[in-house]
This record gives C-alpha cells, sequence and structure tokens, in this order.
C-alpha cells in the first residue's frame, strides 16, 4: 500500500491532479479530446502556479531568514514546511490507508446525498493524514487514528459545502468548492470574526477590497504598487543591498501580477468540466447540485489574498518572536503564507481590511497550535526518517496549526470518550447545519 501511496505522490499535481480531472470529465460526457484539453491546460495552470511558488521560496524566503537573523529571533522549534508535513503525514500506516479509505468514503456520502462535494484535491489528503497519524501516536491505536483522519475530511466536506457558493462568486468560478484540509479548518474563525466586524462601526458596511482601494487612493491601489511598497518595505528590514533589494521588489510584483494570471489558466481548464458536471446532474439527477472540491490555491489569485499573503509573511515573524508560550520559528511554511489566510478573503468578501486583521489572528492561532504539536511532529517525522537534516533539534510547521486537527486531537486523547463526542457531534452538525442549508435551497432549485 505504502508503494501505491509514494507512486502516487510521485506524479505531483500537474500530472496527477490532471488524470483524475480527465477521468472526471469523461465521467460527464466530454469527448475525450475536450476532456484531454481541459485536464492539460488545469496542469499546465498548476505548473505556473508552482513557479510563481518557486518565487518564494527561492527570492523572498532568504530575505525573510536575514530578517530572523537580524532581529535575533531565537525559537526553538524549527518550521519543516508542507512538503516536509505531507511526507511524514504520508508515511505513517494511517497515511498509507487514507487515500482509499477517504475517498472511498466521499463517494459514498455523494451516492447519499450527505454531500455535494467530490473532493479529488488526493494530494492534500495529507491534511487528514497528519490528523489521523498524531491521533494514532497518542492513543497507539490505529482504529482512533483513522477515525480521527475520517472526521478531519468530514468536517472539510461540510465546510466545503457550506462555502461553494461563496468560492464560487469571490473567486468567479461555478461548479467548485474549497475542500483543503487546512482552508476548510480556518472558516469557522473567520465566519466568527466577520461576524464581530459588523458589530464595530468603523468596518461595518464597508467594501473595502482593492477595487475600492484603487479608486480611493489611485495609483496607490494598482497591484503593481502594492508590490513595489510591500518589496521595498521587506528589503529595508532585511537590510539588503540595492541589488538584491532590488530583485525583491521585481520579484514581489511580478507575484501580485503572475498569481491571478495562472489561476485564470486553471480556471480555462476547470470550466468544461464543471459545465459538463451541471449539464450530467440536470440531465440524470434533476438537477442536483455537485461541487468539484479543488486545492486552495484556485483562490490564490484573488488581489485581496495575495496583498495580505505577502504582509502576513512579516506579521508572522513578529508575532512568533513576541507571543509569550510560542516556540516555533517560522521559515519553510512563510513562502505559503496566501495559502493559510486564502479563505479570509472568501469569508470577508474581498475586504482587505478584515482580511488582514482576520488573518493576523489566526496565524496567532497556528503558531500556538504548531507548538503544541511540536513533540508529536517530532516524533513523527523522527519515525519517517525526516529529523537528521535538523541534527536532532524538535520540529514542527505551520502547516499542523490547523483548528480541526487540534479539536480532533483533543477529544480523542479520551479515546472511547472522545470518539462518541465527536461521532455525536458530527451527527449533529449534519442535521442542524447541512440539511437546514438544503432545506433552504430546496425551493430555488425546483423554481
Amino acid at each position: 500500500m505504502q508503494s501505491v501511496v509514494d507512486y502516487i505522490l510521485s506524479l505531483g499535481a500537474t500530472i496527477f491532479v490532471p488524470i483524475v480531472l480527465f477521468i472526471v470529465g469523461l465521467a460527464f460526457r466530454l469527448s475525450v479530446l475536450r476532456a484531454i484539453k481541459a485536464a492539460v491546460t488545469v496542469g499546465v495552470g498548476f505548473l505556473g502556479l508552482n513557479l510563481v511558488v518557486s518565487l518564494i521560496g527561492d527570492y523572498l524566503s532568504p530575505s525573510v531568514q536575514t530578517m530572523v537573523e537580524r532581529f535575533g529571533l531565537n525559537l526553538s522549534v524549527i518550521d519543516l514546511g508542507s512538503g516536509t508535513s505531507a511526507g511524514i503525514a504520508f508515511s505513517t500506516t494511517v497515511g498509507a490507508l487514507i487515500i482509499p479509505v477517504i475517498f472511498g468514503l466521499n463517494v459514498l456520502l455523494l451516492i447519499s446525498k450527505l454531500t455535494k462535494t467530490m473532493n479529488i484535491d488526493i494530494f492534500n489528503y495529507s491534511h487528514y493524514a497528519l490528523t489521523g497519524s498524531v491521533v494514532a501516536l497518542i492513543t497507539s491505536n490505529l482504529f482512533y487514528g483513522l477515525m480521527a483522519a475520517i472526521s478531519h475530511a468530514i468536517f472539510s466536506l461540510i465546510v466545503a459545502d457550506l462555502t461553494a457558493k461563496k468560492v464560487q462568486k469571490v473567486i468567479g468560478i461555478e461548479g467548485i468548492s474549497i475542500s483543503q484540509g487546512f482552508a476548510t479548518s480556518t472558516v469557522p474563525f473567520y465566519a466568527l470574526m466577520d461576524k464581530i466586524f459588523d458589530k464595530i462601526p468603523a468596518l461595518n458596511n464597508r467594501k473595502m477590497d482593492t477595487n475600492f482601494i484603487q479608486k480611493k487612493f489611485g495609483m496607490f491601489g494598482d497591484p503593481v504598487i502594492i508590490g513595489v511598497i510591500l518589496g521595498v518595505i521587506i528589503a529595508i528590514l532585511a537590510g539588503t543591498s540595492f541589488v538584491d533589494g532590488s530583485q525583491l521588489v521585481i520579484v514581489i510584483t511580478g507575484i501580485m501580477i503572475l498569481f491571478p494570471r495562472v489561476i485564470r489558466i486553471i480556471v480555462e481548464g476547470l470550466m468544461p468540466i464543471s459545465d459538463a458536471a451541471k449539464k450530467f446532474f440536470q440531465t440524470k439527477f434533476k438537477g442536483k447540485e455537485f461541487f468539484i472540491g479543488l486545492d486552495s490555491a484556485v483562490t490564490l489569485g484573488h488581489p485581496t489574498t495575495i496583498t495580505v499573503g505577502i504582509l502576513i509573511i512579516p506579521i508572522t515573524l513578529v508575532l512568533a518572536a513576541i507571543l509569550p508560550g510560542n516556540k516555533v520559528l517560522p521559515l519553510a511554511d512563510l513562502a505559503f503564507a496566501p495559502f493559510f489566510i486564502c479563505m479570509a478573503t472568501i469569508m470577508h468578501k474581498g475586504d482587505v481590511i478584515r482580511t488582514l486583521i482576520s488573518s493576523t489572528f489566526n496565524m496567532v492561532l497556528v503558531l500556538y497550535i504548531a507548538t503544541f504539536f511540536s513533540s508529536y511532529y517530532t516524533d513523527l517525522a523522527s519515525a519517517g526518517g525526516f529529523i537528521e537534516s535538523v541534527g536532532g533539534t524538535e520540529v514542527s510547521a505551520l502547516y499542523i496549526g490547523n483548528v480541526f486537527n487540534f479539536i480532533i486531537t483533543i477529544l480523542m486523547r479520551m479515546e472511547v470518550l472522545g470518539f462518541i463526542i465527536l461521532a455525536l457531534f458530527i451527527i449533529v452538525l449534519y442535521y442542524f447545519v447541512f440539511k437546514k442549508i438544503n432545506r433552504k435551497e430546496e425551493p430555488e432549485e425546483t423554481s
């Protein structure tokens, strides 16, 4: 089983995701050539996305590390990052089982109408695998580990269904939802923050999106100018030379420009499959809604996410330095900052100020949860052979600073009692939330 998982992971998103989308396209009656074109276009979009993200790792991360050294951030737990975390998650027994288990569960829930989302984001099943692996480690029980992973997957599907319409409206892609295990875990917090902002006069009834800022402040709201300003600020904080600073400005501005254009390529590939799915369900299931569950990467083209995603990098470093009790030094995962805050853009409808405030508070949670999990993460990393690169130092990752992960782990530490509480909570959640939403939508679907 592990060899199968390793082979799937070795394909990479640029290959595996198009293969899955090609099969999905054929299932929804697209012609072979149209399915190939749609799937490969998405693959090209992910290729472009990887290239843009690599710019952050190659140029922005070194400046961030210089900032760390310059300001003497003495933190004892090293952030190994998302890539290493996924590898650790899939290297365990739970991780080896999780792909067929979660995929099969998703199909059953779809057939039984307990979800509208088919989560094809196989790579990010690693979030569920990591939750299950930690619980299996703590309880020394594979069953509890699998139940923890399944619970995380179910929570993600419920949130994906509940936020699908908002996602589609904000980013402009019909027929999709975001089912990624970290992104969905941030939604309850961002929804709560949005309610709080509605009660604050200074933030109430404001539409402070990037279009508003550009109209209000002219060229200062232009993505290129924002990129230049952010680049200059980070270069000054890092104390770079003129040449390195200038290069950093160009790179950050390039990220501001390239992210939306790369996402458009992914959207171009997804649209034929989304349209085919809609026609298929209208014909076969009397208009039943169906969402393709995707990685939160498709949200990164929004200007608010890009702007706040870059701003949150130095903010996270400051938080790491000043928060009492935090032990994690953010490093490898700083390059993926936009992924940690992308659903704030969705829940706040692109409002820059709300997104920035919410994202800052969310990163406080992420740092504390990552600190909480550091000893467990270190044990998993050591067992999987990932610890040698840091010479035995305690490790963690912002990637594991996941609220669903934290809640599930706390409950499952109680073993039988925790499992019962978790199962009851899922049942109640389905009854009072998911079913209620479905009843609200039924009249609209039949009109």
